[in-house]
């Protein structure tokens, strides 16, 4: 393991909030989420969030519960151990599914567990040796269910093993038998969860490299499987395939499984190890293995304590955060790199809450619900988008209100009115006035009153609270509409007037509408997309028509859709493949209406395609359908709308390149057509031509437009 996580309370906190995130340690992959590459051997705080609820350091990467129940990764995926589809590491964290039931995870080597508030329990990662438990030896890069039980109750992920109990009191375990580790008197490696013996009276597990350990009801303490350096505490070396109590005591409150030792807090609050010690990780002051437990100390305020690989993290009662052991890649983030065999107290805070630790890295959660992390970070297990030593706490998180997805990159607006920006530059279309590429959020300037944005290929358009209009990015042909053909790398307003309510990105044009509902194009005019009965291009807004009556617009590619507030559907622009919806294939330079109905409520123009809802809660799709993005259950292209489906819950639809997304009234969020890339996040990468949900949360609020991306985007509760 090479990480360590901790979840400490947020400033002012008196609990039952979320946490702030810290981490520290191996950053080489910007596992620590600063921003940085460093290592860090003193905890970062990660973000500026604080609605962190559970966090677990695997081996390189990091895994985080939030208070909302959605789960999120980062760092190393080879093996798919982040869950996310993919095997694509990720310096930063990112949302894993769009689920928001998760409530308790564990993660070691190279899987991950994790058991929904529902009690069903699900795995992801490596599989080969059957540690996933779904039956088969093979890698999941996304979670599968174990099982169809929901009675589980905790878990524990060991290198190449698991444990978990359930809510009746039975032990479970699978994966790799070598040396016993499994517990039920064999060797034999399991791709299914067995019971181990007939009892139901366990209380806690946890699975460390290759021995186990567990807590019963009444306070004793067992061990099994491996222990050529004593890391069972029976006082002797021999291996052992099925639980053995260690000692007579029944005051065992906690107790966590390292590489080959092992760490323990009692119910009186003093705290125990023993195993292999030559890192000093046992912090018994010596480098000596201990073949049984001893104390650590004479104090009796310990509160929780983990196990990584050759160093150890606790939280005391007080609040203060501990750590010991090797050290070499800041991971005990005491601002050194030197090992320690004794405990030390990192940094001053006095309201850490919980502790994660792997190879060599940290993570820790406050009180509050920030998480910090430290160490190193070469596999981005940090979270902090940088892959070397970190050696302070960094925070991870955040919260936006708009989001804008454009080719390669992504702006968005905090709920602080802040905007923020991170992924492809070359065109200044983060707006930071330089052309440099970031994988994490950055600060767009130190404005607070930005309210809404919209990205297109490779420009960005916002608006403030105050009305004004600003852009900026690609401008080869006037699309950013100051008068110019000139790019520009940072927020530039356009034009002095501050009535503008709704501003929506075309590939190399924009449209937008004011407060007094008059409609506006400018950029390119190929097609007729501007809508003002010409083709030629305006480097400035001009007004489409004369009215004042339209309530929302939605430019694709190369065509427009638009409702005015009578709820009448219009079209214009570029008509191939019959986009428009006119029944026609010609294009138009200006509005026209599409059809005679006056029930539209919503619309979203893809790249070739054309999506829309009723005010009855009908979907409808035309245009360009050979990825199966109409959603009809064929390929075929549609010059007029038609009905998906003959359901009348959906509420909001979002067109993208070859792919839709849409949500219901329930809250459920929808996808279908093209999925090379698994943009349709249902965790396969086959095309689907008919709405498939996406998950099974029921929170979606807002699925993000975008003609122009790959990926999608969503808003949940």
């Amino acid at each position: 393991m090479t990480t360590e996580l901790m979840l400490l309370p947020a400033a002012g906190s008196s609990g039952g909030v979320g946490f702030d995130l810290y981490q520290w340690g191996l950053n080489i992959w910007g596992a620590v989420g600063d921003g940085s590459a460093l290592n860090h051997v003193v905890p970062q705080q990660i973000g500026s969030g604080s609605d962190w609820d559970k966090i677990s350091a695997g081996n390189n990467f990091t895994i985080v519960i939030k208070t909302n129940g959605t789960l999120w990764a980062c760092g190393f995926n080879n093996n798919g151990m982040l869950g996310d589809g993919t095997t694509i590491s990720r310096s930063s964290p990112i949302q894993i599914g769009s689920l928001s039931n998760w409530s308790n995870i564990d993660s070691n080597f190279s899987h991950s567990l994790a058991i929904k508030t529902d009690g069903t329990l699900w795995a992801w990662g490596l599989g080969s040796s059957g540690e996933l438990g779904d039956g088969t030896i093979i890698n999941k890069s996304s979670p599968v269910q174990i099982g169809t039980l929901s009675d589980w109750a905790q878990l524990s992920a060991g290198s190449s093993h698991s444990l978990a109990i359930q809510t009746n009191g039975t032990l479970w375990a699978w994966g790799a038998g070598s040396s016993g580790r499994l517990g039920d008197n064999t060797v034999v490696s399991k791709s299914s969860p067995v019971q181990i013996g007939a009892l139901s009276d366990w209380s806690q597990v946890s699975a460390g490299v290759a021995h186990s350990l567990a807590i019963k009801t009444n306070g004793t303490l067992w061990a099994w499987g491996r222990n050529f350096l004593g890391q069972l505490g029976d006082n002797t070396t021999d291996e052992k395939s099925s639980p053995v109590q260690i000692g007579s005591l029944s005051n065992w409150a906690q107790v966590s499984a390292g590489e080959n030792y092992s760490l323990a807090v009692k119910t009186n609050g003093t705290l125990w190890a023993w195993g292999g010690n030559d890192t000093g990780k046992i912090g018994d002051g010596t480098v000596d293995n201990k073949s049984s437990p001893v104390q650590i100390g004479s104090l009796s305020n310990w509160a929780q304590v983990s196990a990584g690989n050759n160093h150890s993290s606790a939280v005391k009662t007080n609040g203060t955060l501990w750590a010991w052991g090797e050290g070499t890649s800041g991971q005990l983030g005491n601002g050194t790199l030197l090992n320690l065999s004794s405990p030390v107290q990192i940094g001053s805070l006095s309201n850490w809450s919980q502790t994660s630790v792997n190879s060599n890295f940290s993570l820790a959660k406050t009180t509050t619900g920030a998480i910090y992390s430290w160490g190193s970070g070469d596999r981005g297990q940090l979270g902090l988008n940088q892959g070397e030593f970190i050696n302070s706490p960094v925070f991870v998180g955040s919260e936006y209100t708009s989001v804008g997805n454009g080719s390669g990159f992504t702006v968005a607006v905090k709920g602080d009115g802040s905007l923020w920006s991170w992924g492809q530059n070359n065109t200044g279309q983060r707006g930071t006035n330089n052309a440099v590429y970031t994988a994490v959020p950055v600060h767009v300037g130190g404005d607070t009153d930005w309210m809404q944005v919209s990205a297109t290929n490779q420009s960005t358009y916002a608006i403030k609270t105050n009305g004004t209009l600003w852009a900026w990015a690609a401008n080869t042909v006037g699309q950013l509409g100051d008068g110019t053909e000139i790019n520009k790398s940072s927020p530039v307003q356009i034009g002095a007037l501050s009535d503008w309510a709704q501003v929506s990105a075309s590939q190399n044009a924009c449209a937008a509408i004011k407060t007094n509902g008059t409609l506006w194009g400018w950029g390119a005019n190929s097609g007729g997309i501007i809508g003002d009965n010409t083709t030629v291009s305006k480097s400035s807004p001009v007004q489409v028509g004369a009215l004042s009556d339209w309530s929302q617009v939605s430019p694709g590619a190369a065509h427009v859709l638009a409702i005015k507030n009578n709820g009448t559907l219009w079209a214009w622009g570029a008509n191939t493949n019959g986009r428009l919806g006119d029944g026609t294939v010609i294009s138009k330079s200006s509005p026209i209406q599409i059809g005679a109905l006056s029930n539209w409520s919503q619309v979203s123009a893809g790249a070739s395609h054309s999506l829309a809802v009723k005010t009855d809660g009908t979907i409808w799709a035309w245009g360009l359908g050979s990825s199966g993005q109409l959603g009809l259950n064929d390929v075929i292209a549609r010059s007029s709308p038609v009905q998906i489906g003959a359901l009348s819950n959906w509420s909001q639809v979002s067109g993208k390149s070859t792919h839709s997304l849409a949500i219901k009234t329930n809250g459920t969020l929808w996808a279908w057509g093209a999925n090379s890339l698994g943009q349709l996040g249902d965790g396969t990468t086959e095309n689907k031509s008919s709405p498939v949900q996406i998950g099974s949360l029921s929170a979606w609020q807002s699925a993000n437009s975008g003609s122009f991306s790959a990926t999608s985007g969503a808003l949940s509760e």
